[in-house]
Formats: C-alpha cells, structure tokens, sequence
C-alpha cells in the first residue's frame, strides 16, 4: 500500500505542474483568456483621453514652473 501510494504521489507531483506548463503556453488559450482579460480590464486609450491628459501635463508643468519662479524671485 505505501509503495502504491507514494508511486500516486510522484506522478500527481510531477504531472500537475507539466499540465499547468503545456496549458499555459498553448497559444489559442492565451489569446482567449489572457489577452482578453487584459484589453477588459485596460482598454485601448482613446486620443481624447491622451489629449487631455497632455494638456493636464502641461498645467501641472506651468503651475510648478511659475511657484519655482515666485520663490526664486522672493529670496
């Protein structure tokens, strides 16, 4: 009986992680659920949203310029 079931661990011990290893790299199965939870959860960016978010840049950018400018000028 020990032989038996140390012989069925092994092969579960080595079996699981070569399954998980072939599953994983199948390309189709990749695609499928990988790359398509991916673009759910991070969908593509819109250029309204990059415009925005330039502008949103450029405001914080002057707005620190101009505070370094006021202290530079004060001392």
């Amino acid at each position: 009986m020990g032989v038996k079931l140390e012989v069925f661990r092994m092969t579960l011990y080595l079996t699981f992680p070569v399954a998980m290893f072939w599953i994983a790299n199948q390309a189709e199965w990749f695609e499928e659920h990988v790359i398509q939870r991916k673009r759910e959860l991070w969908p593509p960016e819109r250029e309204d949203q990059r415009q925005e978010l330039e502008e949103f840049k450029e405001r914080i950018r002057k707005q620190r310029e101009e505070k370094l400018l006021r202290a530079a000028q004060q001392s």
